[in-house]
C-alpha cells in the first residue's frame, strides 16, 4: 500500500523483494528483503519531511537524533546486487536445507546469529534451528518462521 502511494506521488524508490518457497502453496511467493522498509530517493530540503512523516499507513522516516537517515548510493547498489544474486540462485530456498546446514537468522530478536538447521515443522511455515549460547556445548532448539532464516553463504 505504501509502495503504491510513493510511486503515485512520482518518487523513485527501491523495495527489495526476494522469491521464497513457502510450505503453504497459498502463501506469498515474494517477501520483502527488509520487511516494513522502503528506500526513497528525494531531496528532503525541497519536498519536506512532512511529505513522508504523515503518509497514511507509515510510521514515518527512519531518523537518528531527529534527522532522517540517509542511505549512501553505494549501499543501495550493493543491496540491488545481493537481491539480484538471490534471484539468480532461484530465490531463498528453505526446502533445500538439510539437518546440520548452517543458517543465519535474518529477522527477530536473534538477528545476526548463526544456527544449525534442524527440521521443518510439518504443516506450518516454521523451522527448528539449534542455537549455541555463549560458547556452551549445549545447543538450544528454537522455532522460527522459515522466512527468518537463510542459508549461510561463506565467501
Amino acid at each position: 500500500m505504501v509502495w503504491r502511494q510513493v510511486r503515485a506521488r512520482g518518487y523513485e524508490l527501491f523495495f527489495p523483494r526476494i522469491r521464497v518457497y513457502p510450505v503453504n502453496p497459498r502463501s506469498k511467493k515474494f517477501q520483502p528483503y527488509f520487511p516494513g522498509y522502503l528506500f526513497i530517493r528525494t531531496d528532503l530540503e525541497t519536498v519536506g519531511v512532512s511529505e513522508f512523516q504523515w503518509m497514511p499507513h507509515t510510521l514515518g522516516l527512519v531518523s537518528f537524533g531527529g534527522e532522517p537517515a540517509v542511505v549512501p548510493e553505494n549501499l543501495i547498489d550493493i543491496l540491488r546486487k545481493r537481491v539480484g544474486e538471490i534471484a539468480e540462485m532461484g530465490g531463498e530456498l528453505f526446502d533445500g536445507l538439510k539437518p546440520g546446514d548452517v543458517v543465519s537468522i535474518k529477522d527477530g530478536p536473534f538477528y545476526g546469529y548463526e544456527a544449525i538447521f534442524d527440521a521443518r515443522i510439518p504443516g506450518s511455515e516454521r523451522v527448528r534451528v539449534l542455537l549455541e549460547f555463549l560458547g556452551s556445548q549445549r545447543r538450544v532448539p528454537l522455532e522460527l518462521n522459515a522466512s527468518q532464516i537463510g542459508r549461510l553463504i561463506r565467501k
